[in-house]
């Protein structure tokens, strides 16, 4: 009997040792992408505007009045909260699991046993209490604690707190990337609105040029010096440029629409200033090195974050092939009879402790441990994407306001000679020396220049509003 007894606890210790020494191999990780040291523009130096907040960098009082409602207000940036909510519940969920878990209980019930039975037949004529023999329809209450503490010898449950610890500052960070894209979205809408406001005052001086030519040639017309064509003419460009101006009012109506859902609010209009000129926010682009983006952009910073989460959870679930440790005890008052509860008799006691180990669900846990393993990869992944996709928003957007400076300069003086070409092609045409299609013309190339300049203003501020978000601005 000794020899069976002395097989058993060999092959247990055979099986735990086993099951402890023979596991997955975790795998090693590829090295990361190494961002270049600059962003190979004009503009790079180590000021950065990143850690410049909102309220500072926008000098818009207007638009920062609708960024602290739409901070305020915003449904995707509430649901954010709710996640970091979710996220701190699962941290005390797991830090939990290290603690040992106590329960109070109180039970009542009644067991009768077969006479032929080994307790059965033992329990009769044994008294059980003053001259009591054991009952046939024995009752039993009991009122006390029961614990149980699996031991983190391996630091198996440590490494899921970490992992979820990891996964709460995660969606922290994911908060502040809805906080910086809700400001982007928000200043975008903003300047285009004032864009639209701008390209209708330009149409409306432009149908005011128009109508004083028209004045002019029916002047002329009437000195015989012009025709009936010549006025159709003039009032068709009118006319399509009053047309335009009513389409801008639909523009205006969708952008408006669009700001008060940033903002969690019903349709209203919104008050706004003029666009006069975009040098206040281009003289503030600095854009810093790309070694910043690691601590700036709340998305890589979520990628990290959700890539460590991952390495854990590869790490617990490869100790998950380690054998467990549980310890368990319990103390109660226990009696057939609920008036002797209270007594030094009833009192009982008990602990015990076991060690577990992994033998014949081996293959569930390797899945366990290929899932996790396979998630880490994808994890860095997609590390490395967000860091590769920051450094070309910024890179990209610096080339793009570099171009769209020059090309304004080059736009503006165009301008400036049309209106000329405008009053000597008048003039012409009073002294009959040029003919009114040259009027025409130039009115026209007049108007479509001064909207391309509107146009590269609006193009110059959005994207000044696209790399304040790629450096990692305005979540702070």
């Amino acid at each position: 009997m000794k020899y069976c007894i002395i097989k058993i606890y060999l092959f247990l210790i055979t099986a735990v040792t086993v099951s402890s020494c023979v596991s997955i191999k975790p795998t090693a990780d590829k090295s990361f992408i190494n961002a270049p040291n600059v962003y190979l523009t004009s503009n790079d130096s180590t000021k950065n505007i990143a850690g410049i907040k909102a309220d500072l960098f926008f000098e818009d009082a207007k638009l920062i009045s609708l960024i602290d409602t739409g901070i305020a207000n915003n449904i995707d940036l509430q649901a954010a909260f709710q996640n970091i909510e979710l996220a701190k519940a699962n941290v005390r969920f797991a830090k939990g699991l290290l603690l040992p878990t106590v329960s109070a209980g109180v039970n009542a019930g009644v067991q009768k046993f077969g006479d032929y039975t080994m307790d059965g037949a033992g329990n009769k004529g044994t008294e059980i209490y003053n001259g009591k023999d054991i009952p046939k329809h024995l009752p039993d209450f009991s009122v006390g604690f029961i614990s149980s503490w699996e031991l983190d010898v391996w630091k198996k449950l440590k490494n899921k707190k970490q992992a979820a610890l990891s996964r709460y500052l995660s969606s922290e960070e994911g908060k502040n990337w809805v906080q910086t894209n809700l400001i982007t979205e928000i200043a975008g809408n903003y300047y285009e609105l004032l864009s639209l406001d701008n390209e209708t005052e330009i149409i409306k001086e432009n149908i005011a040029l128009q109508e004083k030519a028209l004045s002019v040639v029916k002047i002329q017309k009437e000195a015989d010096r012009s025709t009936e064509l010549a006025i159709k003419q003039f009032e068709a460009q009118i006319l399509n440029a009053k047309a335009a101006a009513k389409e801008l009012q639909q523009s205006i109506v969708l952008v408006e629409s669009n700001i008060n859902l940033l903002l969690g609010r019903y349709p209203q209009p919104v008050e706004r200033s003029k666009l006069n000129d975009n040098t206040f926010l281009l003289a503030k682009i600095n854009t810093g090195i790309p070694s910043q983006l690691l601590q700036n952009r709340p998305d890589i910073r979520q990628a990290e974050l959700e890539l460590a989460a991952a390495k854990l959870d590869v790490k617990a679930a490869r100790k998950s092939f380690y054998p467990t440790v549980n310890l368990s005890a319990g103390i109660a008052v226990n009696a057939f009879d609920p008036s002797l509860l209270l007594k030094p008799q009833s009192f009982a006691y008990g602990i015990f402790g076991g060690l577990l180990a992994p033998i014949f669900n081996r293959s569930a846990i390797e899945a366990e441990y290929l899932s996790a393993n396979a998630m880490q990869k994808q994890m860095l992944l997609n590390y490395q994407k967000s860091i590769l996709n920051g450094f070309y928003e910024v890179y990209t957007g610096q080339k793009q306001i570099e171009n769209l400076v020059s090309i304004s300069s080059i736009k503006n003086e165009e301008v400036t000679a049309l209106e000329k070409a405008i009053q000597a092609a008048t003039l012409l045409y009073k002294a009959s020396r040029a003919d009114y299609l040259e009027v025409l013309f130039a009115q026209q190339r007049l108007l479509e220049t001064r909207l391309t300049v509107n146009q590269l203003i609006k193009n110059q501020l959005l994207s000044t509003v696209n790399i304040y978000k790629a450096v990692g601005g305005g979540w702070r």
